[in-house]
């Protein structure tokens, strides 16, 4: 009997055996890329439909056209909170900003609770569920605001959600469960909470507490290496503008869906 390896997806997960390579004349239709560094990726004299990129790139360039400035003007054009994050310098910055994102989410999330309990865990193109991306801004404010800036002493929830690429036995260290299945009312009493922590810090902000050296790193995994109170609060602006606008993406076709 010969197998059907047409129907077999092949799954390559940290590795550097790619590093360097050059693929030519081959079938690539499908193919996705996840997670990855790609500085000095080339797609050249290849065709195809609907290629899609998606990722933090400091420069973008397609047929010879720097498209840099040009994507992140309209990111910006729809998404008016990513410049108020981005921007932020001043604590009323901050503040400002911080006053946008929880009205972003309060009406997102009023809109994810006219779906199904089973809609806000399914994928869209594989990319997180609600349920998945609550959890990981969860995590995010643990991490960056619950350890560094605050240096609790129990900042990571259990419910919390890395990035992929943090080891398994890294997650397990934090007391993550990352198999955990969670309603969404499940994870946004922590994540509420989280929200809750963030607003009395950034009310209480100043001039010399941005600039203050923080005495902790966001994780162990993360590099050892200063962190200041601007520099973690700003990851947390970033991580909830970036990913309220995937979770907008994503709820429209489960709205359509359903």
């Amino acid at each position: 009997m010969v197998r059907d390896t047409a129907s077999v997806t092949a799954e390559y997960a940290r590795s550097d055996q790619f590093r360097g390579a050059r693929v030519n004349l081959c079938d690539l239709a499908g193919l996705e890329i996840r997670d990855c560094e790609v500085s000095g990726l080339k797609i050249v004299d290849c065709y195809g439909s609907e290629v899609y990129l998606g990722g933090d790139f400091e420069r973008l360039v397609v047929n010879d056209v720097d498209v840099t400035a040009y994507v992140e003007a309209e990111l910006d054009r729809q998404h008016p909170t990513r410049v108020l994050a981005r921007d932020a310098a001043s604590p009323d910055d901050y503040r400002t900003a911080w006053d946008a994102i929880e009205t972003l989410w309060k009406a997102t999330l009023d809109r994810a609770r006219l779906l199904p309990e089973a809609t806000l865990h399914e994928q869209v193109n594989g990319e997180w569920s609600l349920v998945e991306t609550q959890r990981h801004l969860l995590f995010a404010g643990d991490a960056w605001l619950g350890n560094a800036v605050l240096e609790e002493e129990a900042p990571y929830h259990p419910l919390g959600f890395p990035a992929g690429g943090m080891p398994p036995d890294a997650t397990a260290k934090l007391g993550l469960t990352l198999e955990a299945v969670p309603t969404l009312d499940e994870v946004l009493a922590p994540r509420l909470a989280r929200m809750a922590t963030m607003r009395r810090t950034i009310d209480g902000l100043t001039g010399a507490e941005l600039d203050r050296v923080c005495g902790r790193k966001p994780a162990d995994p993360y590099p050892d290496q200063e962190y200041v109170v601007r520099r973690c609060l700003k990851v947390v602006l970033k991580e909830e503008t970036e990913h309220h606008r995937y979770a907008v993406r994503d709820l429209a076709v489960l709205e359509a869906g359903a």
